[in-house]
């Protein structure tokens, strides 16, 4: 899933390459993307792009009439640029393409498409006048690159939920999410499984530096590259996360995995948990 350092380098790219140019044609290829129908979508057409903007994990891109498409990539959602858009409207239905966008003549200019892999469609598009319309957007906490260490201790006081769920709850801190939580807890060296309100003031120091370098360089990392260099980036920077049976960077031992019905984080067990495996409910289930 694309999170805060991504969706800020593919706002970066957009603000270099979109911004200036005019929205000449919206080819709609899956209805189920867009989810408002008013102002419709042929109304970004022929304004001009003034800005490009992020909450939390949400891309924004605003027109000149005040208009804003805004666009949640979800868990398979991506963003691929073109310098020239193929000119023929996409059939609906097909494939991966959810939403096209041409900003030059179609088949004479750039744009770029939102795609989506996989049958679990989670997507999402909205053309609005004011982003803190969208359900969503509204609900976000503080930008998790913005949040001071005194502002984190509020924010996780007399809180009872597991620390990877604080730090993925988005209403709580918006951008984190099941990667960059995973790095950020290593470099904390605390477990997924603490108690969020009960950090002391050391752990809280730790948590708060994690946070802001992890994302920090995170996004030094993606700002500037190619849209499709951007997941491979993201990549070759984790430490722990989709790492299981590797080696730790930090101290060698095996990164292990708690696994749930549709997700699963990574920790290493020696800087982490005390040397402790954390309990795998699912696999505990398949070996008996």
């Amino acid at each position: 899933m694309p999170e805060l350092p991504e969706v800020e380098a593919l706002v970066h790219h957009l603000r270099e390459h979109a911004v200036g140019r005019t929205v000449h044609r919206v080819d709609v290829a899956s209805l189920q993307v867009l989810k408002t129908f008013d102002p419709p979508w042929t109304a970004l057409q022929g304004q001009e792009v003034v800005a490009a903007h992020r909450h939390g994990k949400h891309l924004d891109l605003e027109v000149a009439d005040g208009l804003h498409l805004v666009v949640h990539l979800a868990r398979a959602g991506w963003l691929r640029w073109a310098d020239n858009m193929s000119a023929p409207p996409p059939k609906q239905g097909r494939g991966p393409l959810a939403l096209r966008v041409h900003l030059g003549p179609p088949g004479q200019g750039p744009g770029f498409d939102l795609t989506e892999a996989g049958t679990k469609k989670g997507l999402a598009a909205w053309i609005v006048r004011d982003p803190k319309t969208i359900a969503s957007v509204a609900r976000l906490g503080p930008d998790a690159l913005g949040i001071t260490r005194t502002q984190l201790e509020d924010l996780l006081a007399k809180r009872t939920e597991r620390l990877k769920t604080a730090l993925t709850d988005q209403s709580l801190i918006a951008g984190i999410g099941n990667a960059y939580s995973d790095e950020i807890m290593h470099m904390a060296r605390l477990s997924p499984y603490a108690t969020s309100g009960k950090l002391n003031d050391e752990q809280l120091d730790h948590l708060h530096d994690a946070m802001i370098s992890t994302l920090t360089d995170a996004v030094a990392r993606s700002v500037g590259q190619d849209a499709a260099r951007l997941k491979g980036e993201k990549r070759s920077g984790l430490r722990v996360h989709a790492r299981t049976g590797l080696p730790c960077p930090v101290c060698g031992d095996t990164v292990r995995e708690v696994s749930f019905a549709d997700k699963a984080f990574q920790y290493c067990p020696t800087c982490q948990t005390g040397g402790k495996p954390l309990a795998d409910r699912r696999l505990s289930r398949l070996l008996k």
